[in-house]
């Protein structure tokens, strides 16, 4: 059997237990019924997690609903590839007319292409929650049969590990708008077939599929294929090593390394030549981005979407509700530390440990905080910044990665104490007994709750009545108020429930800062430059009140408009309605008219 003390994770059995080997049919009929069960617990728990966006059908994410927007939107991306034979990696449909670079963005297309039967027949929304809610499921469920058939052998220790992989603190905050984080079923895979990478006389094989799983994971987040990297080379590094009998399997293994760096290079050389240098590529997020760190005093705290979680402690030790990525609490921190003292004499444990430590140190940003005040420490990310790739991560996701490493403790920890309960029968129930309290002290205070919800407009019948089809003839777009960007994201919805048929001026999506006062070149920018007219809809959006206008800014005003191609300008429901609809109107002299649920502006007579 494969445990810590024989550190040889990846060499154990990879089909079924020894004890379904040893036990005969009836043995493996009873551990096929305990994978299902395992599953459904999965099952159980993502639609606890997301159940109140599947009862109420006019529901979004309440703390984040720009992010569930752009994802509607990219759904509906893939759909388009599909159906309308659109080029994947670049969009007109949004920030007319210079588009998006959505290799440079959360574009998903490793879901959103198989998933356009979805996206086509029930909508961009059912497509986005299918995502999300299947994807912890699916995370779940690959860490229980890498646990439980390659690393571990054995199903309960498995269970816990891969149940703590997707649904802890940090999944569950992610779960927030983020289906592309919670969903890293992909990350098992990887491991899996690197640890076979060394198996003799198949490093071709190997090589290949390894290749495969890992192009899969690119289209789906490339920070987290990153992180896996690094903490697959630490682990290997740290096998070859503290394990001399495995560097027989050396050549095999580099074999197979070098066959798929060669095949996902060739398959992602292009891709990532469009993401880095293609139109509306950036270089790196700006200084700001870059500054969002974990707090040392989060790791200790427990997250808002945790039983045990305080909603304003939480806001003070974390820039937003999904990036709660370091809150593990008090008790588990305990538990991990006691785990990798009583299991020091393996390799593995002692690297998934030091691993983890490089993660938080990594995660605390230029500046080391303390429950949301400064130091003056400087962190060791302070001296990475600014290197290629990395100017590209947000520091405190690096604790993001520390919760598989946990997962894959609790798992190995949980084995040896069920070796130890067998190994000594008179002790049995103490020790089971000490186990599930000592479980249940660390887990029970940190177990999700659902995530919170709010309801949504509608979407005008304006838009999904294709009223404004007649104005973008020619090229144009549509222009909403506000205009769209991180702060209001709505019109991607709406955009999205056309097929994306609607093409929309500006948008919420990552490009570069092409402003003369730039904080570095093309330096990366949420949305699209500001220009006159965008920012003077923003100032109403957030103060509700309409700044001055003088003949220069309705001058600017048709010049933007103009360089947006618009054809229409629509408002629909908005808390600042009245004072976004006196703006335009004054702006452009133009009387609007309400039809379908939105107020509309003819402007192609101002736009030619």
């Amino acid at each position: 059997m494969t445990t810590p003390e024989s550190d040889a994770p990846g060499y154990g059995p990879a089909t079924g237990s020894p004890v379904e080997e040893a036990g005969g049919a009836g043995t493996l009929r009873s551990g096929r019924r305990t994978d299902l069960a395992a599953v459904l617990s999965f099952v159980v728990l993502g639609l606890w997690v997301t159940g109140r966006l599947w009862l109420d059908p006019g529901s979004g994410v309440r703390d984040n609903r720009s992010d569930q927007s752009q994802f509607e939107w990219m759904m509906a991306h893939g759909a388009r590839v599909v159906t309308h034979f659109a080029y994947p990696f670049h969009s007109d449909r949004m920030n007319v007319p210079d588009g998006v670079n959505l290799m440079a963005n959360t574009s998903v297309l490793s879901i959103s292409l198989p998933m356009t039967p979805v996206t086509t027949l029930l909508g961009p929304r059912a497509a986005f929650l299918l995502f999300l809610t299947a994807g912890m499921i699916a995370t779940a469920t690959a860490w229980y049969f890498l646990l439980s058939r390659v690393l571990i052998g054995t199903r309960g220790p498995a269970w816990l590990g891969a149940g703590f992989c997707a649904f802890a603190p940090a999944m569950v905050s992610h779960a927030n708008g983020h289906p592309n984080i919670v969903s890293q079923f992909v990350v098992p895979l990887i491991i899996w077939r690197t640890l076979r990478l060394g198996e003799p006389g198949r490093w071709l094989r190997n090589g290949v599929l390894l290749a495969l799983v890992i192009v899969w994971q690119a289209f789906l987040n490339l920070e987290i294929l990153l992180m896996t990297a690094i903490g697959l080379g630490v682990i290997v590094g740290a096998l070859a090593l503290g394990r001399p009998d495995l560097r027989s399997r050396t050549r095999p293994f580099l074999a197979g390394l070098a066959v798929a760096a060669v095949v996902a290079g060739a398959l992602l050389a292009y891709p990532l030549y469009v993401q880095f240098s293609g139109p509306g590529a950036y270089a790196g997020l700006s200084r700001l981005i870059r500054g969002y760190s974990s707090d040392l005093a989060s790791f200790a705290a427990y997250s808002r979407e945790s039983l045990a979680g305080n909603s304003r402690t939480a806001a003070n030790l974390a820039k937003n509700p999904t990036e709660e990525n370091s809150f593990f609490g008090w008790s588990l921190l305990v538990l991990v530390v006691a785990l990798v003292w009583w299991l020091r004499r393996s390799v593995v444990v002692l690297a998934l440990a030091g691993l983890g430590l490089l993660f938080a140190l990594l995660s605390l940003g230029r500046e080391i905080r303390f429950a949301g005040h400064g130091t003056g420490v400087p962190g060791p990310w302070a001296a990475l910044e600014n290197l290629p790739i990395l100017h590209s991560v947000v520091p405190t996701r690096w604790a993001l990665a520390i919760t598989p490493i946990i997962g894959l403790l609790l798992a190995y920890g949980a084995e040896r104490a069920r070796e130890l309960a067998r190994s000594a029968p008179a002790a049995r129930r103490q020790i089971r007994f000490a186990t599930a309290t000592v479980l249940t002290m660390a887990l029970l205070p940190i177990l999700p709750t659902p995530l919170p919800v709010v309801r949504l407009d509608p979407v005008p019948t304006f838009v999904t009545s294709g009223a404004w089809r007649p104005y973008v003839t020619g090229g144009r777009s549509v222009v909403t108020l506000p205009l769209p960007d991180t702060n209001y994201a709505e019109p991607l919805r709406w955009s999205a429930a056309t097929g994306l048929d609607m093409p929309l001026a500006r948008g919420y999506f990552l490009g570069p800062d092409t402003r003369p006062n730039a904080e570095a070149p093309k330096i990366a920018l949420f949305g699209a430059p500001p220009r006159p007219t965008s920012s003077f809809f923003a100032t109403i959006r957030r103060t509700g009140a309409v700044p001055p206008i003088t003949p220069q800014s309705r001058v600017k005003a048709v010049g933007d408009l103009r360089y947006w191609r618009a054809g229409v300008v629509i408002l629909g429901p908005h808390e600042h309605e009245t004072a976004l609809r006196r703006g335009m109107t004054e702006l452009t002299g133009i009387q609007p008219v309400f039809t379908g649920g939105v107020w509309v502006w003819d402007v192609r007579p101002l736009t030619g």
